[in-house]
């Protein structure tokens, strides 16, 4: 039943609207494409307004008894919201690795000097792990992995009930193992254009200590870049199976944090 039917609802169902609709906020408020300021923000509220108003209807959840003092209701939606960034957040570390290793790319092209701002986080970054990043939104995109998440966050509130968010030990210590990958995923992306020019490197420097009136520096610019940029285009394809990869293994790591933020531990 609709609970917005009558012109008048009661403050149990804006109190359930409102814990919806800030776990639904939470989670596109760091979910890639939609979280960044690329997107204007009266789309965004717009997009949650929408989804919230399909939502209420079909979960037909019971509206919870509404606390009496504002520090109970601030910490009912703060933990609403906590649920969809901690869901969000195993999308950011995808994307964490892809700008690292847009990073280390640029810096053995020779693009440190060379910054732009991103669009997407407002800050200046590195012009090689903006085109990784938008490498990996296209793909993102393509595999439909939002629709994904949309499904998860409403799928949520049969498994975790409103106000049922635990912070364990175990949530802790998963959260902590998934960024650490951000190094492991970020060196495998950049791994081939990381051994061409380390490779290259080497010969330079045996080819300055061989014919020593060569200016190695003026040579090692633009071969660094033309090799670089012709690595990429040559390991495109692995570059999004990696991604690919990285992309399959949500699904479990979802049902992963709903078992951990669920049961507590």
């Amino acid at each position: 039943m609709f609970p917005f039917v009558s012109p008048l609802p009661s403050p149990a169902d804006i109190f359930l609207f409102v814990l919806i609709l800030c776990r639904i906020a939470g989670l596109f408020a760091a979910l890639p494409v939609f979280g960044g300021r690329r997107l204007p923000t009266r789309i965004k509220i717009v997009t949650v307004m929408a989804i919230t108003l399909v939502c209420l209807p079909i979960l037909q959840l019971t509206p919870p008894p509404v606390p009496k003092d504002a520090f109970t209701i601030g910490l009912m939606v703060m933990r609403e919201m906590l649920i969809g960034l901690t869901l969000a957040l195993i999308t950011q570390v995808i994307f964490a690795a892809v700008e690292f290793s847009g990073q280390v790319i640029g810096m053995q092209m020779g693009f440190s000097i060379a910054n732009v701002i991103d669009p997407s986080m407002g800050n200046q970054t590195q012009i090689m792990s903006v085109m990784q990043t938008l490498l990996a939104t296209l793909l993102f995109l393509s595999l439909n992995i939002h629709h994904t998440f949309i499904r998860a966050i409403v799928d949520s509130f049969s498994i975790i009930p409103l106000g049922g968010w635990h912070m364990s030990e175990a949530l802790i210590k998963f959260l902590v193992q998934l960024t650490s990958d951000v190094f492991i995923l970020g060196i495998r992306l950049a791994a081939p254009v990381m051994v061409t020019l380390l490779l290259t490197s080497v010969v330079l420097g045996v080819m300055a200590r061989a014919f020593p009136q060569m200016n190695v520096f003026m040579v090692s610019f633009p071969l660094n870049i033309g090799l670089g940029f012709f690595v990429l285009g040559a390991t495109l394809l692995l570059f999004f199976h990696v991604l690919e990869l990285a992309f399959g293994q949500l699904h479990n790591q979802v049902e992963i944090i709903f078992r951990l933020m669920a049961k507590g531990g």
